[in-house]
């Protein structure tokens, strides 16, 4: 049953990765509360080099509704504050001098509603995804099958695993999009 396990071992994982992409989306969607994942993969000119900001300064939310950034070189902040007036995070960057404060207005009830729309299509993508994954893990069943690898009541059993790994991996990303569309609406 080895090569079972291997496509149980490989679905699981594939699987994960997907909700994990899902999850690090979701970092991405702006909530009415600051936190320094929003400037995850925001990137500033750096002495002619594209840098993370995570690399040039750190990034910190001392307040819910907003963020710190203190750069660790001085001279980097206007490329900073140029990196996120250029994001479409909708931001506006106040720089003294020495640091950086970014407020996080508050949301409209519509721009909740259009990030929770957001919300529920990567999870609806994350979904597809999962399920196209499933498919293949069948479709390498039935070829086992018809190589006689294994029978036809293994392939049965190991096709109602696969739907149960899937079924697992469907209630997480569930979870992960209540839990943002809750953190969305939030007031």
């Amino acid at each position: 049953m080895s090569m079972v396990d291997d496509i149980y071992s490989d679905i699981k994982d594939r699987m994960d990765k997907t909700v994990q992409a899902l999850v690090k989306s979701f970092t991405k969607i702006r909530t009415g509360r600051a936190t320094p994942a929003l400037l995850d993969g925001l990137s500033a000119d750096y002495y002619g080099t594209p840098t993370p900001l995570t690399q040039m300064a750190s990034i910190t939310a001392p307040e819910p509704r907003l963020l710190m950034i203190q750069p660790w070189d001085a001279q980097a902040m206007g490329e900073i504050e140029k990196a996120i007036l250029k994001s479409e995070l909708g931001l506006t960057p106040q720089n003294d001098g020495k640091v950086i404060r970014i407020t996080i207005p508050s949301l409209t009830q519509e721009r909740r509603k259009d990030l929770s729309k957001l919300v529920k299509k990567n999870a609806e993508d994350a979904k597809v995804a999962l399920r196209n994954i499933r498919r293949e893990a069948n479709e390498m069943l039935k070829d086992l099958k018809k190589e006689k690898e294994i029978s036809e009541d293994d392939q049965a059993k190991a096709e109602a695993q696969v739907q149960k790994i899937t079924d697992d991996f469907v209630k997480q990303v569930d979870s992960e999009a209540q839990v943002k569309e809750k953190e969305i609406l939030e007031f």
